[in-house]
């Protein structure tokens, strides 16, 4: 494991290549383990970053915007990368209002061991299909657990950090429901 994490640092100059270390199997415990691990790592995005996430509803593709939230869109990326979500549910579903998903535990309660602060632009709304962080009552407790919006909903903008949106595949993001599983998100670069 040390090797691995040598190789990544000497090679971080480079388009950083992370592999998928997690899996639908992997615990809890050994997915904080891991974000935590690599946590530091930075991915440089050169072009329009967008995530795919794979459901067992269908495929939602969202943009996301490292302009207007690099941290999270950063942190979002990394855990993608490392297949954090990877078989993980969907454990929140307020009707028109938001999906949620990406706790560890599956309960809303979890992180990934650390977090990350609120990133908030005016340009970054809360329209329908806005790709959010889920957050405890401090600002900058965000971590790994995201939402999307069902609809637009303005009374969230500025206290919580939108850092995407949905670009295809909204119809899948409304059959969504408690229990769904985010089979993968795959992390796109397009230069």
């Amino acid at each position: 494991m040390n090797f691995l994490i040598i190789f990544l640092i000497l090679n971080q100059t480079e388009s950083l290549k992370i592999e998928r270390i997690l899996n639908k199997n992997s615990k809890p415990e050994e997915r904080i383990e891991i974000a935590k691990k690599y946590k530091d790592f930075e991915i440089e995005f050169k072009g329009t970053v967008k995530a795919l996430i794979k459901t067992n509803k269908g495929e939602i593709l969202c943009e996301l915007f490292p302009q207007y939230a690099p941290k999270t869109v950063q942190n979002f990326a990394l855990l993608s990368k490392l297949g954090f979500y990877d078989g993980l549910i969907f454990h929140r579903y307020v009707p028109n209002f938001v999906i949620q998903g990406g706790d560890p535990y599956g309960k809303g309660y979890g992180d990934a061991g650390y977090n990350i602060p609120l990133e908030v632009n005016e340009n970054a709304k809360h329209v329908e299909g806005a790709l959010g962080i889920a957050r405890a009552e401090d600002p900058n407790s965000g971590s790994c657990q995201f939402y999307i919006t069902l609809r637009e909903t303005p009374h969230l903008d500025g206290n919580y950090t939108v850092f995407g949106k949905v670009i295809k595949g909204m119809d899948v993001v409304k059959k969504l429901r408690k229990g769904d599983i985010i089979e993968k998100i795959e992390i796109i670069e397009e230069k």
